[in-house]
């Protein structure tokens, strides 16, 4: 138990450390970093990051749509909360009952991190050496930057995330109950939820052809491999959220009435429409530079030939074509880590270790000067409390 206590506290410290060093230029309210111009608010200016103080609501309110209209005057239509699912908000009210809900909000978000990177470090340790697995760990602690940022703010991606590689760690070791309970997780944490269903069923069906293929009809349903069918708990739990909107919002299909929420279209590629609403700019060359790296990743898992990996990835990263949004990599965060991953030979190099020490630095100040200016205004906090 010590000995398993020893390996784990690397892993802690790296989902702690980068965090608070990230939170202490505003909690000392410095007025400027590296010549950065930071907000005066202290602490405040964390806790009012999109889309924080949304979720608070939701925790507080558990999408009643009187108590939100009466309490909290975001100028935003009740049914634009049933975009924000259900878990990370309800785990936010239970941990305010022993602190405040900002705060609150922050501990789920850096609990949800450390798990994150505890199931990247066991699914990176089926791949190479535990040092190695540290390393790769150490890079997914920082980068990228948007990763960084989104798990020092309140944010459901940690435990979207976390609660994916641990779905993924358990189906690769076919313990398909862990696989499908994570999986229902993640589903109730968050939309996308559904493509880990849907790569499963990928995978299943294309190791499974080959062999139903030689088999007769009237017997495939002897062959099928059962074993499987407790990743049904994912589209039973996104049923379950539509339900609880039935019973709040008094529609199923809240979620698809949630206004500008949902930022798939068509045809592929729209977030080169410069004037589309969440793109706003035809500075986007970087967005190419984006796709040529996942799919650089992508390719080297499927020359490795690892199945589970190469499929979520490319079923992920083919609906990333699809978003139309200039904050397009906190929407392919969910792959990062299989990325990292398939390029762990090049990563694990010691090129690559003196680039991320000469990237650290500037990984840092973009975190500082995003996180300043990605604020709700509030005016009034009582509510929040």
């Amino acid at each position: 138990m010590i000995k398993k206590a020893k390996e784990y506290l690397p892993i802690l410290l790296l989902s702690l450390l980068p965090t608070i060093l990230v939170w202490l230029p505003f909690f000392a309210r410095l007025k400027k970093f590296w010549g950065i111009p930071l907000p005066e608010g202290g602490m405040t200016t964390v806790v009012s990051n999109y889309d924080g103080p949304l979720y608070i609501a939701i925790a507080k309110t558990l999408y009643n749509p009187e108590l939100i209209k009466q309490n909290f005057s975001f100028d935003l239509p009740v049914e634009y909360y049933a975009a924000h699912f259900p878990l990370y908000p309800f785990l936010v009210r239970l941990v305010a009952t022993i602190t405040v809900f900002p705060y609150a909000m922050l501990a789920v978000t850096c609990f949800s991190a450390f798990i994150a990177l505890s199931f990247f470090y066991l699914l990176a340790k089926e791949y190479t050496s535990k040092d190695n697995a540290l390393w790769l760990t150490t890079i997914f602690s920082i980068f990228p930057a948007r990763w960084l940022i989104i798990r020092s703010v309140g944010s459901p991606e940690p435990l979207f995330i976390a609660t994916i590689i641990a779905s993924v760690y358990f189906f690769k070791k076919e313990k398909y109950w862990f696989a499908g309970l994570f999986g229902a997780l993640a589903q109730l944490t968050k939309s996308p939820g559904i493509l880990l269903f849907l790569a499963y069923l990928c995978i299943i069906f294309s190791s499974e052809f080959k062999r139903l293929a030689n088999t007769h009809l009237n017997k495939w349903f002897q062959k099928i491999n059962f074993s499987v069918y407790p990743i049904l708990l994912i589209p039973l739990s996104l049923i379950a959220v539509f339900a609880l909107y039935q019973q709040t919002f008094n529609n199923f299909f809240a979620y698809f009435n949630s206004g500008d929420n949902i930022h798939l279209f068509f045809p592929p590629f729209q977030i080169f429409n410069y004037q589309a609403p969440w793109v706003n700019t035809h500075w986007l060359e970087e967005i190419i530079l984006f796709y040529l790296i996942c799919l650089l990743g992508l390719s080297q898992l499927i020359k490795q030939k690892d199945n589970v990996l190469s499929w979520f990835v490319a079923i992920f990263l083919s609906s990333i074509f699809f978003v139309s949004h200039r904050d397009i990599i906190r929407y392919a965060l969910p792959i990062t880590p299989f990325l990292i991953i398939g390029t762990r030979d090049l990563l694990t190099s010691k090129e690559f270790k003196i680039i991320l020490c000469i990237l650290a630095l500037p990984i840092y100040l973009f975190s500082l000067a995003y996180i300043s200016q990605n604020t709700m205004p509030i005016s009034n906090w009582s509510p929040l409390l």
